[in-house]
């Protein structure tokens, strides 16, 4: 347990941000938020489904792939999102071929209270799907490829 761990300090704040190509541990992410202080943890858990409206039929894989600097600029994101907070996050996006229900992104915040955990994870969320330099490729079961937007 991290007592009294939580700060004001964005940089100390971020405790675990990753892009990598293992698969991603809800577990390993409420471990790395743990603390005394704090009363609230927020997750989010971002899944490959098996339908998109963009996609000619049933999705049945996602491939992602990130600039060398993703790791950098998610680690970032989170510090911009818990900044003047006393939150903690760990957040992790995967990259590589993914399956349907796999993990492509995992988010926990703790915080002292459950307003402040749930605001700071839904802007970590929101930023990753506009700024973090991860592109998807979507694949349908007809065949059919089609590659997605910044973000992920």
């Amino acid at each position: 347990m991290h007592a009294g761990a939580a700060t004001d300090s964005a940089a100390g704040a971020v405790r675990l941000a990753r892009v990598e190509s293992v698969p991603l541990d809800l577990a390993a992410h409420l471990a790395a938020v743990e603390d005394d202080t704090a009363g609230a943890i927020s997750t989010f858990i971002g899944r490959v489904r098996d339908h998109d409206p963009h996609a000619s039929a049933p999705v049945v894989a996602l491939e992602y792939s990130a600039h060398p600097d993703a790791s950098a600029a998610l680690r970032g994101i989170a510090e911009r999102a818990a900044a003047g907070t006393r939150a903690v996050v760990a957040v992790s996006h995967r990259v590589g071929t993914l399956q349907v229900g796999d993990l492509a992104v995992v988010i926990a915040v703790a915080a002292p209270h459950r307003d402040e955990a749930f605001t700071v994870c839904r802007a970590v969320i929101e930023t990753i799907k506009l700024e973090l330099p991860v592109w998807k490729r979507q694949h349908a079961a007809d065949g059919s490829a089609q590659w997605q937007g910044l973000g992920g």
